[in-house]
């Protein structure tokens, strides 16, 4: 009992066509509080330190890690 692989993609994609489709609502508030500046370099500081700064030492080593030891 083997199908076609022609029925199979069909019924595959007949299953598409009966999916239900949800559309995302989203609402949006102002904020409770305002963002101060000492939060803003908080935030920043806190994204160098730990995105930045680990791939600018593996640059900065970079021959380093080409030599064969």
């Amino acid at each position: 009992m083997s199908l076609s692989t022609a029925q199979l993609l069909r019924d595959l994609t007949g299953l598409t066509w009966r999916l239900p489709v949800q559309c995302a609502q989203i609402h949006s508030k102002p904020p409770w509080e305002e963002l101060g500046t000492m939060d803003v370099a908080v935030g920043l500081a806190s994204c160098v330190l730990c995105f930045l700064l680990p791939s600018g030492w593996v640059l900065s080593h970079l021959e380093s890690y080409k030599k064969q030891e």
